[in-house]
């Protein structure tokens, strides 16, 4: 059959779902840009909270959104091209990393929810204990970092309260020189300025850093819950135009041979 006569006989169902399906792929473009970057700007962002978590799980959720924003950006491409080429071969490889895309969104939203619900059990076991434990400790440089730029960004001191601080290891060493408090406690640092544990001189806030970490934690694994299980449902949608459209052209075929 010429492709003038093929024009011809396409009828509106498979117009409308041609057209509806370039529509999706720009959607989709767009939704696997969003995955793409809330991953990349929640590991760059926030790497130095990583460290401070029990649990990897919300870095792992951050992952897996990376690896799915990149296979939106190949499987947008080949949807266009399957689209343009009608070719149902290439549909059906465009229906199969939809899927594949669907299951691993829907899996990064699942995991965050899931890290969600027992971020705040989490951060009440491990955090006091890796900040007492392993502040300025050999071999906990990455720790003790992050333990600074959370007192400072957050404007907080110790997991529960400053008092946290008299029973940790780096307190009561030589090495802490008489300070009460690490110096990222105070609200102005300069040297020493540890030394001096008063509410006019260093962060005094209730339910200390737990609280302001726990909700911050708690912001991001929202976004990321939402974006992945939004962009899942996005083409889970793509998934059943592709269908439709398969099913449109198995149905011309069938009919151009049966006028052979």
């Amino acid at each position: 059959m010429s492709t003038i006569y093929k024009d011809d006989q396409e009828d509106w169902l498979t117009v409308c779902l041609k057209y509806l399906l370039f529509v999706f792929n720009f959607l989709f473009w767009v939704g696997g840009a969003a995955v793409l970057g809330v991953g990349i700007w929640t590991l760059i962002e926030k790497s130095d909270y990583l460290s401070l978590l029990a649990s990897s799980a919300f870095a792992v959720s951050a992952y897996i959104l990376i690896l799915a924003g990149g296979l939106v950006v190949v499987t947008g491409f080949l949807g266009c091209c399957a689209v343009i080429r009608e070719q149902r071969s290439c549909l059906s490889t465009y229906f199969f990393f939809l899927l594949l895309i669907f299951l691993i969104e829907l899996v990064a939203g699942v995991l965050a929810y899931v890290y969600y619900q027992r971020l705040s059990e989490e951060l009440k076991q491990h955090l006091n204990q890796t900040m007492t434990e392993n502040y300025a400790q050999p071999g906990k440089e990455a720790i003790t970092l992050s333990v600074d730029r959370l007192q400072q960004d957050f404007k907080c001191c110790g997991s529960n309260s400053s008092h946290d601080w008299t029973v940790s290891v780096y307190i009561s060493s030589k090495q802490a020189e008489g300070r009460l408090v690490p110096d990222s406690c105070c609200k102005t640092i300069t040297p020493y300025c540890g030394k001096r544990d008063h509410p006019s001189n260093i962060y005094k806030v209730e339910g200390g850093c737990i609280s302001k970490l726990e909700q911050f934690l708690a912001d991001h694994l929202l976004v990321i819950g939402a974006v992945g299980i939004g962009v899942a449902c996005l083409q889970l949608a793509g998934a059943v135009l592709t269908a439709c459209f398969i099913y449109l052209l198995y149905k011309e075929e069938e009919e151009d041979f049966s006028s052979l």
